[in-house]
Formats: structure tokens, C-alpha cells, sequence
């Protein structure tokens, strides 16, 4: 996490230092290509520079589905020759042979590979896969590691710095905890446990700002919710937001960025902490939320030490669905050099 992020601040220094000592920096293309260079390091380990093209592919995957209007969405119409199907199937295609081709290599040296892809390859491999699953299986996976582990977290990294721009007295008792924690020191397993006015704002950025939309689940039975009957098979989708601005869960200001509302953990923030769902909640909940919010941590940490940061006049507040909730039109900052 600490390599990946070098680049990014030595480009933003670049940048201060040649316009006089502030620059208004789009900061959300840099923020999506840390994440992704995090998440592949992670999965495919010393082959991370293949995984970051990979990525990349599924990058554009991604935004084609988001543009799929009704019409598209209706299961039959995925199987007809359109041009946006013809262009989701090349680049599927695409990433399956890139995930492949570095299977192949894992598997000539194993013992060389200590990644999530290897992981995945022993799950595939010892698991009652019907034949020819198996490639399906891995592929599969890979996908969700860049849409769990790299968007989400890239994502939520947006919306807390556009938040803590947006309030500096929180973004200056950010920095002051890691000052007082870290000193001259670069964040490490000890230190980022111990950070906890950073857990704060980024769990009140979650809350204000949760960047998957909704929660999604099945009824396995018929059951009653409130005055609704929900019949057995029935999908229910819950909207994040909504439940994280509910004020008979989180009170009159639920509106208002307040972190040290979770001064006592989740469940002295609300009266119902089910309710608090940005990695999902029940089995289901996300696992890789620890890695999420360790990587939120340390990317915090050295942007605070280094930098101080305000909103941009070119940034516009425009939330957008695709697929999660994004800033709709970037993240613009003004970054100065502390």
C-alpha cells in the first residue's frame, strides 16, 4: 500500500512545485489507479503489472454496464448482437485470457506465488467444481476483487477527501492525530490500529457518502416486515443511504459531518447499528473491509502529512449511479504543500 502510493504524492508535489505552491489537481483518476496498483499487488503478487491491465479492462467493462439503459437490462436482450453487447463480450473475452495466461505461469512455480490468485487456484482445484468450471470459477473471483477491492475502496477515498476539503477543522484533527502517532515515521501495522479520530471520519464518510447503493437479498420464506407480507423468493433491495440518514436511527443532525458521533464504535453512533451497512451487513458483510479500511488509513495518513487541501471551484457536487455512487463529474482539489 505504501509503494503504491509513493507515485501518486511525488506527482502532486511535482505539480505544487510548478505552480507556485498550490495546484488544483483532479485527484480521482490518481485515487482509481492506487487502488487498482493495492488490489493487484494483492491478487497476482509479483505478476501485479498484468493484474493492473487486467484491471484496467474490467475498468471499461464497468462503464459500458453502466450505461446499459432499461431495454438492456432485460435477460434476453443480453444475448442479441448489439453494439454495446458485441463490445461487453470482446472485453470479456479479453479479460479471460489475461487472468489465464498469468494462471499458467502460477501454476509452473507455485511455490513462488503467495497471492489471492493462488488461493483461488487451490479453492478451484480441491473444490466439487463440475468439469470445465473450474476457469470460470477463477475468472469469476478476479472480477470481484476489482470490483470489491479496488472500486469501492478508490470510490470512498473520493468522498472522504471531498469531505474533510469540505470541513477543515475535522481535516485538521485528522492530521493532527497522525502527526502525534506516526511523527516523522511512515504508518505501520501498530500505528494505524492506533488512529482512532481517522476511523471516525472515515466511518462518518461511509455514512454520509456509502458508495455501493443498495443492499440486496432474497426472501428464503414468506415473512412480514412492518405492514408488508414478503413472499418466499421475493428480492428486496435495501437503499444504504437511506438507512444511514434515517433520523430515528442516528438523531436530529443526521444530516451533518459529524465523526465523533462513533466516538463509541458503531453501536453508540445509533440505536441501531444493523443499520449501519457501507460493507454490507449480515454473513454477507464484505470481506475484505479490514483491507478496505487499513488501506483508507494509510493513504489518509500520508496525504495528510504531506499536504493540506480545500474544494476546487471546478468541482461540481453531483452524485451518480454507475454502478456505485460517484462524484459525477470528478474530484477537483486545491493541494498545497505543508
Amino acid at each position: 500500500m505504501l509503494d503504491s502510493t509513493f507515485p501518486i504524492l511525488k506527482s502532486w508535489e511535482a505539480q505544487i512545485a510548478s505552480n507556485g505552491g498550490e495546484a488544483d489537481i483532479k485527484v480521482d483518476d490518481d485515487l482509481r489507479n492506487l487502488s487498482a496498483d493495492v488490489i493487484s499487488r494483492a491478487c497476482f503478487g509479483s505478476s501485479y503489472g498484468m493484474g493492473n491491465e487486467i484491471f484496467k479492462t474490467l475498468g471499461a467493462l464497468k462503464v459500458i454496464i453502466a450505461k446499459k439503459n432499461f431495454i438492456f437490462g432485460i435477460p434476453s436482450f443480453s444475448y442479441l448482437p448489439t453494439k454495446k453487447n458485441r463490445e461487453i463480450w470482446k472485453l470479456e473475452k479479453k479479460v479471460k485470457s489475461s487472468v489465464l495466461k498469468i494462471v499458467k505461469q502460477c501454476t509452473k512455480d507455485p511455490m513462488s506465488s503467495k497471492d489471492l490468485l493462488m488461493t483461488i487456484l487451490k479453492n478451484a482445484n480441491s473444490s466439487q467444481l463440475p468439469p470445465g468450471a473450474s476457469n470460470q470459477f477463477i475468472v469469476s473471483n478476479c472480477k470481484n476483487f476489482y470490483f470489491a477491492g479496488h472500486d469501492t475502496t478508490a470510490t470512498a477515498a473520493q468522498w472522504i477527501l471531498v469531505l474533510l476539503a469540505s470541513y477543515p477543522e475535522w481535516q485538521m484533527h485528522a492530521r493532527a492525530e497522525v502527526v502525534e502517532v506516526c511523527g516523522d515515521k511512515l504508518p505501520n501495522p501498530d500505528s494505524i490500529g492506533k488512529m482512532k479520530m481517522l476511523t471516525m471520519v472515515i466511518q462518518e464518510c461511509l455514512r454520509l457518502c456509502p458508495p455501493s447503493a443498495f443492499v440486496a437479498r432474497e426472501a428464503i420464506e414468506e415473512l412480514k416486515l412492518g405492514d408488508l407480507n414478503i413472499p418466499k423468493g421475493t428480492h428486496i433491495w435495501v437503499p444504504i443511504a437511506v438507512m444511514h440518514r434515517d433520523t430515528r436511527i442516528w438523531g436530529h443532525d443526521v444530516n451533518e459531518f459529524r465523526p465523533d458521533r462513533f466516538k463509541n464504535g458503531i453501536s453508540g453512533a445509533c440505536n441501531l447499528p444493523i443499520a449501519y451497512m457501507p460493507f454490507g451487513m449480515g454473513p454477507r458483510t464484505c470481506v475484505g473491509q479490514h483491507l478496505a479500511m487499513v488501506e483508507l488509513k494509510i493513504i489518509l495518513c500520508l496525504i495528510l502529512s504531506k499536504f493540506s487541501f480545500s474544494l476546487s471551484p471546478k468541482y461540481k457536487h453531483s452524485p451518480q449511479a454507475r454502478m456505485l455512487v460517484e462524484p459525477g463529474y470528478g474530484v477537483y482539489l486545491l493541494i498545497k504543500k505543508i
